[in-house]
């Protein structure tokens, strides 16, 4: 069984807490049932199911901390691995920065299950891939894809009376079309909360319809562009960004947040006043967990507004050091936008670059959070409001906050699919002023 009920987890854990003999006891439950099924060259290449269910116990005597796995629950079982978290407490060195456990805490359940995407069965993977292969086969072109759902739980207890208890699942799919003979190439994504709202026949036509429509491309000139990034292409830049959002690396001098002569930019305008970015577990198209690895209650809470820092993010060591509120790890992002579509943010653009994707994306300059990338999948040369041409691929060198701060227009809001972000993320398309492109890429 790899879904338990929030009885059969709790009595798990609270067997575990009554084996511990340290200070404290900490110990996680987590379980999920977990189906994917994988294409390539317009044939199903993997498919299966993963059942699996874990659990992890961390103990302290003092400030010394040891931590052990397992995933089986009977009393023997169980019996062991606290005793092994135990024995490797003992041996550890004394943590400076040691917090005890956090006390009892009251968390607001968010809707993270939905009941369509829980059923998906082996006929409805199947039918995924067969409503993105089948269109490509015959035509010229070749998809490539995955689709990967879940249903599970997460359960957490500990020895001064907390305990949370909550059911999730997940959905995510993305599909790469390239024409046959390599030179065009387009991709979509979509990641939601629930699967009746999607369709991979319309889905897989926009991957096809870039593919087609990329395979001419032209050279064109590396340097400073308007640019209209699609919501997958700006969720990567701006979720890297976030990394910069704690509150010790700013006040110690290693953040684009750090003010010089010591302290931060909190309530400073850093970026154009469009820039509205929260994080809320409760949001109805991007819910997350109400709690985050520690157990903190996570709450909404704005992270930029208007412009403005408006939240840095203190742990429990550093606000106490500090003397401020500690908050928890946001799970998810949310930027708010305009009303309009990236087709429309097309039409009203002069002269500009519309990017599909951006990817690759690596640290140049930690103080400005320069980041260099490249684009991909589709990337086209925008003049008098129309598509004019594809265009080849660029590598870029840009900053997500001079990025914020040269924004034109901002469209609707949307939930992104991708691997280059932790968060949850809901983010509109960006019209952007001045992004540069430094050079340009051979691959497609």
């Amino acid at each position: 069984m790899s879904i338990y009920t929030e009885q059969q987890a709790k009595a798990i854990l609270d067997k575990v807490i009554a084996l511990s003999t340290a200070d404290e006891c900490t110990a996680t439950l987590e379980g999920s049932i977990d189906g994917n099924i994988r294409f390539a060259l317009n044939n199903v290449s993997t498919s299966g199911v993963v059942q699996s269910t874990s659990l992890m116990v961390q103990v302290a005597f003092g400030k010394r901390v040891g931590s052990a796995s397992i995933n089986e629950f009977d009393d023997a079982a169980l019996e062991r691995v606290v005793r092994r978290a135990e024995d490797l407490a003992r041996l550890a060195p004394e943590n400076p920065e040691f917090l005890p456990a956090i006390g009892k805490q009251v968390y607001t359940p968010s809707d993270t299950w939905s009941e369509s995407t829980a059923a998906i069965d082996p006929e409805f993977r199947a039918q995924v891939a067969a409503d993105s292969i089948l269109p490509c086969r015959g035509n010229g072109l070749i998809a490539a894809g995955f689709l990967d759902d879940g249903r599970g739980f997460t359960a957490t207890a500990n020895s001064n009376g907390n305990f949370a208890y909550q059911r999730h699942t997940n959905f995510n799919y993305t599909c790469t079309v390239r024409t046959e003979d390599g030179r065009g190439s387009g991709w979509v994504g979509r990641n939601l909360q629930h699967a009746d709202r999607f369709n991979a026949s319309d889905e897989i036509e926009i991957a096809k319809q870039k593919a087609l429509d990329s395979a001419e491309a032209k050279a064109l000139e590396p340097g400073k562009y308007t640019v209209i990034l699609e919501p997958a292409a700006a969720a990567g830049l701006v979720s890297f960004m976030m990394n910069f959002f704690d509150a010790r690396s700013a006040d110690e001098g290693r953040s684009f947040l750090s003010k010089k002569g010591g302290g931060n930019k909190l309530g400073e305008l850093v970026y154009d006043p469009q820039v509205n970015l929260v994080a809320d577990p409760w949001h109805p198209e991007a819910p997350v967990l109400p709690w985050d690895g520690e157990g903190m209650p996570r709450q909404k809470l704005d992270i930029i507004k208007d412009g403005r820092i408006a939240n840095l993010l203190y742990s429990r060591y550093w606000a106490q050091q500090q003397g401020k509120q500690a908050l928890a790890r946001p799970g998810n992002l949310i930027m708010a936008g305009g009303s309009k579509s990236t087709a429309e943010l097309v039409r009203s653009t002069q002269r500009g670059i519309l990017v599909t994707r951006t990817w690759y994306i690596r640290m140049v300059d930690p103080q400005t959070v320069l980041l260099t990338g490249l684009t991909r999948d589709g990337t086209f040369y925008i003049e008098n409001g129309q598509i004019k041409y594809p265009v080849k691929n660029f590598r870029f060198n840009e900053s997500p906050i001079i990025m914020l701060n040269n924004i034109d227009e901002l469209g609707k809001p949307v939930r992104v699919a991708g691997d280059e972000s932790r968060y949850v993320m809901v983010i509109p398309p960006m019209k952007l002023r001045d992004f540069t492109f430094t050079s340009l890429s051979d691959a497609v």
